[in-house]
């Protein structure tokens, strides 16, 4: 016996390029919740063949041409086309924002980094993703331009909920910053994945700022990525322990502990929320340990 499957009709849509932010801006604006930015398309171009997304339009902004990091004061400008493999090669971010260099290597695969940009990796707002975990810690903000200008946006803020940003309609990416000395004491980026290039299971960034003595950490930052709706930082009450006592394995292990007590990660097929829970706190553990020098 032989059974006849339809398949589903193929969506289509209008295919438009934007040679400027502002042309993007204006197609954006045209078409409205129906037209899609495609730059390395390593989200996009998935969830089209899941038929997860059906735009009307896709606005090809590669015309706008990739460019290299630069400084700005006392800030690395990432410009949204920047490639994660330039994001690795950079001297200017191994220099100016090394956790960032070395979580872009964890970045899907080597196809991915190839292609895929950084303005892609924030506007996309995946929770597991490296690139806004690490914008959190790193005090990143996300520079968005639209039919009122640009305006920008802290990372904290930037990323709402799943695949959710704070861009209003006909808003686009067009830069993200990160100021100097973000964690001029130390950094630490850890993750899991079930397979290799898999999205991550739970990552941890932790930045550290030098305290009066060299030891004592005395603004800390971590953020947990794939726990919540958006890259989740520990409150200031779950780092005491390092401010009160300073930097030592025992309050590094207390921290770590705070970690995996707050965070309330959901059960799904990837992971159970309380391996989540192991993770983190084994995470933040060596991630701490790497930022505060503790040997």
């Amino acid at each position: 016996m032989s059974v006849l499957f339809d398949a589903a009709p193929n969506p289509t849509f209008e295919y438009q390029q934007a040679d400027s932010w502002e042309e993007a801006v204006e197609l954006m604006t045209l078409w409205g919740e129906d037209g899609k930015l495609i730059a390395g398309g390593q989200s996009l171009v998935p969830m089209l063949n899941l038929r997860l997304a059906a735009p009307g339009a896709l606005i090809d902004i590669n015309p706008v041409g990739p460019q290299e990091p630069w400084i700005d004061g006392t800030e690395l400008v990432l410009p949204a086309m920047t490639r994660h493999r330039q994001i690795i090669e950079s001297e200017l971010v191994q220099q100016h924002c090394p956790m960032l260099a070395h979580a872009v290597t964890l970045v899907g695969n080597v196809r991915v980094r190839a292609r895929g940009t950084i303005g892609g990796s924030v506007a996309h707002a995946d929770p597991t993703g490296e690139v806004p975990c690490v914008l959190v810690a790193a005090r990143g903000r996300v520079v968005v331009q639209g039919p009122g200008g640009a305006r920008s946006i802290p990372a904290s803020e930037f990323f709402v909920t799943y695949l959710t940003t704070a861009a209003q309609a006909g808003e686009v990416v067009t830069e993200v910053r990160v100021p100097f000395g973000s964690h001029s004491g130390g950094w630490g980026f850890e993750e899991v994945t079930r397979r290799h290039s898999d999205f991550a299971t739970v990552a941890v960034a932790s930045a550290a700022a030098p305290g009066p003595n060299g030891v004592v950490p005395d603004n800390v930052r971590i953020v947990i990525a794939g726990v919540a709706d958006r890259p989740f930082q520990l409150e200031n009450t779950a780092l005491d322990p390092l401010r009160s006592a300073g930097a030592s394995h025992t309050s590094i292990e207390t921290v770590a502990q705070n970690a995996a007590d707050v965070v309330e990660p959901e059960s799904d097929v990837h992971a159970s929320a309380d391996y989540r829970r192991v993770l983190t706190r084994a995470l933040v553990k060596r991630t701490l340990l790497n930022a505060t020098g503790i040997e």
